[in-house]
């Protein structure tokens, strides 16, 4: 199998640690959306590590002038939770990014005898405007049908996929391999890449349903 796009997995302790929690069967629900929070906020952290542009300024402390380097907000920043599963990370995203994040919904079901997947809330705007930086959040990278028909959605409406960092708990071959034949500039920053899918589509080891098991449902 040969992988094209950019797949990062970072290896960091809190992201080992919280990953851990994610995975156990005996996490409650509570805990493991603190653990999935958290997961978002340092998979966000690594995926825009060196990825806004900035501008240097001059700000004034208590006691004199310095110079400083800000993110230019003047580009504009779009986060996509894929629903519902994409919520449980859309937290810890949204605080390791600027205020002037915008937020667009877009729920995706999967038929679980198919395992084909079929939009039922658009909330994307018509037109993205140009250099929008665009985070996915889409916490199960299995089968890759959702977040096929995701980005299907955001590149029709103006979205650079060269500009588009996915953040995935956990990521699975079938999927990796699907996106990276369609869509070989994009980035992917995932906790971990499991061996492979079961007879239902659902990645193994994996961490179950991350949906029912963030809304104890």
């Amino acid at each position: 199998m040969t992988i094209q796009l950019r797949v990062y997995v970072p290896d960091h302790p809190l992201i080992k640690h919280w990953l851990a929690i994610a995975r156990s069967v005996q996490t409650p629900y509570p805990l493991f959306k603190t653990a999935m929070t958290e997961l978002g906020r340092w998979l966000t952290y690594e995926a825009t590590r060196y990825w806004y542009p900035t501008v240097d300024v001059i700000v004034e402390t208590p006691l004199a002038d310095c110079p400083a380097t800000i993110i230019n907000e003047d580009i504009p920043t779009v986060i996509i939770p894929i629903l519902r599963a994409g919520l449980a990370i859309l937290d810890g995203a949204q605080t390791a990014l600027p205020n002037n994040a915008s937020i667009y919904h877009l729920g995706l079901v999967r038929d679980e005898e198919t395992l084909e997947s079929s939009c039922y809330l658009n909330k994307l705007p018509d037109r993205f405007l140009p250099q929008t930086h665009i985070i996915i959040l889409e916490p199960m990278l299995a089968t890759g049908g959702s977040i096929q028909n995701a980005l299907s959605e955001i590149i029709s409406r103006g979205g650079d996929p060269a500009l588009i960092r996915i953040i995935s708990i956990v990521a699975a071959p079938p999927a990796l391999q699907k996106l990276s034949e369609k869509y070989p500039s994009l980035n992917i920053y995932t906790a971990i890449i499991d061996e492979g899918l079961n007879e239902k589509g659902f990645i193994v080891p994996g961490l179950g349903d991350a949906g029912d098991r963030a809304f104890g449902t």
